[in-house]
């Protein structure tokens, strides 16, 4: 019997009372409760949670307070702000207007630095685990990560960077690139990414809107058993950047790569070595005064730019999300340390790459003291159990993933028990899409029955989470364990009123730290408001569409964007995946809503695209089971009238399958940004297909 079956569903894992004793997250409450700075009511997440959003002064103190945030300012060490929150009564995108701002602002009169407290621990403890297809590849202490940040800051302060200046990484997941982003940010300048599969547009529509001083990428990559050559799109994207001051390229397929066509382009390890004096009185041997000469941390307000990230640009130009040093610090030190229960020395694994948030998610847990683990390469090919046997080798104790490999993983009958000792793991975390409730019972199968699987979701806009995991509480299959602590996240219906047990848009009705404090060259925030604000003013909008349960957990029932609307009722296409993807010959499916007749006319029907099994075929009789499965299990509204057998399916280059570019591609619209897709070429597969003409 299925853990879900019967009138009250049961728990998948439930933390011992010592094991929740001993978590960050039951220690903090703890801590507040003793000091009364919470009521006697507040007993445990769900509580403090709504405790954080009534008083999110006093717990965003708090947060600062646990996380020990180096900063100057006004007041005393441990509190040197002027007031933690100015503006926050109306939730509005931070600008100003006239000489004065207007909306949310934190932690006023602080000044503070990211890298300083990411490069904290000094010792011989391991920083960085770097992995590819091949296996392990290097491991970097704090020690030696602080001699490299240096000799970097050092050249890049030779390059003419400075306080908001933009460095640029076009980069595989390489410890390089946690050098260089700790290096800008250092400094005060601030740093952007993405990854090398994005081709020459795709980094151009990104890069191009901040014109960084100085870009770093790889000579090539390997991704499922593949050379991928870098240095011919970076010559053109050199060549279309002409306010670079430098290019370094990462030798990192080949020892000394060919540079011709790159004037003035220097290899990285070249320039490291070139400054090689300061990494070595920067480190942790140096005497206190070579060290506050060679190594400096520049304080800059809390709201200072640190990151500039981008909207997957599949409906149009990438927006660039300007995020806070400050905002990004706090809001990740809570995630990691209470909603993820990171230690100084645990290892921490996310497969990411470097155009996706959660590797700068990742980057931060440098800042608990931990071992992050670093993967470049893909996650199954060319050999299927080589992220497991990674997790073996270097006992990761927190994996991170997204929902696509673990269900590809089940699907592929992978059972990574069977394949690597991984005892030493604690939690699976899963984000990019909802996670099916099968998926669950998988994780406590097939990897460890007391492995906490953890499902959150947030973005890019926010580069954090709105609902994640609660090591204290229990886990209910097909649902996020919690809203995020100061998270004021809420259901509502379409006449803008709070709901629970029904879907609806997800809403966040009050200021947080992480929101961005601008988006680029919007410099009256008309561009951010209309993003978030311009449904219900006041209210950010995130654009899923998402349940309350009666646990207090939440479903993501998919983007609200994408939602399936026949006859007016409404689904997430998440339901209809969970279903679908049950069926073993089926791999993967996409599912979207066909307009039928005129233009604006209110007729459509449902068509589902299905990427089989090797081998296997899409009939009639397995179409008739795939409209059984979702008429009885979802609903009888949604049943998709048209089901098509494609070869593959068009996905963004974080992993996301994109709804939104096959539904206009059937209605014969263009797609307005192919370069933001991994296989743009799958976008032929739906074009003229016989089955959708509309007589």
């Amino acid at each position: 019997m299925s853990v879900s079956e019967g009138p009250v569903w049961r728990p998948v894992w439930e933390p011992s009372a010592s094991e929740r004793e001993q978590t960050r997250l039951w220690q903090f409450l703890m801590d507040l409760r003793a000091r009364g700075v919470t009521p006697a009511d507040v007993e445990d997440s769900h509580a403090l949670q709504r405790w954080s959003v009534t008083e999110p002064e006093r717990f965003w103190a708090e947060i600062w307070r646990a996380a020990h945030i180096m900063a100057d300012g006004p007041g005393p060490a441990d509190a040197p702000w002027t007031k933690v929150l100015r503006g926050g009564e109306v939730m509005r995108p931070p600008h100003v207007v006239d000489g004065t701002w207007q909306g949310p602002r934190w932690f006023t009169d602080t000044r503070l630095n990211f890298a300083e407290h990411l490069l904290r621990r000094r010792d011989d403890g391991t920083a960085l685990v770097a992995w590819n297809e091949h296996g392990a590849q290097r491991r970097i202490t704090y020690a030696e990560l602080r001699v490299q940040v240096a000799q970097c800051a050092a050249a890049l302060r030779a390059a003419g960077v400075g306080v908001g200046d933009r460095v640029a990484g076009w980069l595989p997941n390489l410890p390089e690139a946690v050098v260089v982003m700790l290096a800008t940010a250092s400094l005060g300048a601030i740093w952007s990414s993405c990854s090398p599969d994005f081709g020459t547009k795709g980094v151009l529509d990104r890069f191009g809107q901040i014109a960084p001083k100085v870009l770093v990428a790889a000579d090539a990559y390997w991704y499922a058993g593949k050379r991928v050559d870098c240095l011919a799109r970076l010559r053109e994207i050199v060549a279309a950047l002409p306010g670079l001051a430098a290019t370094w390229v990462v030798p990192y397929v080949e020892a000394a790569p060919a540079l011709d066509g790159l004037p003035g382009a220097q290899r990285f390890d070249v320039v490291l070595a070139a400054h090689a004096h300061t990494g070595a009185d920067a480190g942790a041997g140096a005497g206190a005064g070579a060290e506050a000469h060679e190594l400096q941390f520049t304080r800059l307000p809390f709201d200072h730019p640190l990151y500039v990230l981008y909207s997957s640009g599949t409906t149009g130009m990438p927006k660039c999300l300007v995020h806070g040093a400050g905002g990004t610090l706090l809001q990740h030190w809570k995630e990691l340390a209470l909603h993820t229960d990171i230690r100084e020395g645990d290892v921490l694994f996310y497969f990411t790459t470097c155009g996706w948030m959660m590797w700068n998610w990742l980057v931060s847990g440098l800042a608990l003291g931990a071992t992050l683990v670093l993967y470049d390469g893909a996650p199954l090919a060319p050999d299927p159990a080589i992220l497991w046997r990674m997790a073996e080798a270097e006992r990761v104790q927190v994996f991170g993933t997204s929902a696509k490999y673990l269900a590809m993983l089940e699907k592929e009958g992978l059972r990574p028990r069977e394949v690597a000792d991984v005892s030493a793991l604690r939690a699976v975390l899963s984000t990019g899409s909802p996670l099916a409730p099968s998926s669950y019972d998988f994780v406590r199968e097939a990897i460890g029955p007391r492995v906490r699987v953890s499902s959150i979701s947030g973005g890019t806009d926010i580069v954090s989470c709105f609902a994640l995991g609660d090591p204290t509480g229990p886990v209910y299959r097909g649902e996020l364990q919690m809203r995020g602590l100061g998270m004021a996240v809420e259901v509502w219906n379409e006449h803008g009123q709070p709901v629970v047990n029904e879907p609806g848009e997800l809403v966040c009705t009050r200021p947080f730290p992480s929101m961005p404090v601008a988006f680029w060259n919007d410099p009256t925030g008309a561009v951010y408001r209309a993003a978030y604000f311009e449904h219900w003013p006041g209210v950010w909008r995130h654009g899923d569409w998402a349940e309350l349960t009666e646990h207090d957990g939440l479903i993501i029932h998919g983007r609200s964007d994408a939602t399936l609307n026949p006859g007016g009722v409404r689904i997430g296409t998440a339901e209809i995946y969970r279903q679908v993807e049950q069926i073993p010959e089926v791999l993967e499916s996409l599912v979207v809503e066909q307009s039928l007749g005129a233009v604006g006319g209110t007729d459509s029907r449902i068509v589902l695209f299905v990427r089989m099994r090797e081998g296997e075929v899409l009939s009639d009789a397995l179409r008739d089971v795939i409209r059984r499965r979702i008429r009885e299990f979802t609903s009888p509204h949604h049943v998709p009238r048209v089901i098509v057998a494609v070869r593959d399916i068009p996905r963004t280059i974080s992993g996301k399958i994109t709804e939104l570019a096959v539904r206009e591609v059937i209605h014969g619209r263009p797609v307005k940004n192919v370069d933001a897709l991994a296989n743009p070429e799958a976008l032929a597969l739906f074009r003229d297909l016989p089955e959708l003409q509309v007589s």
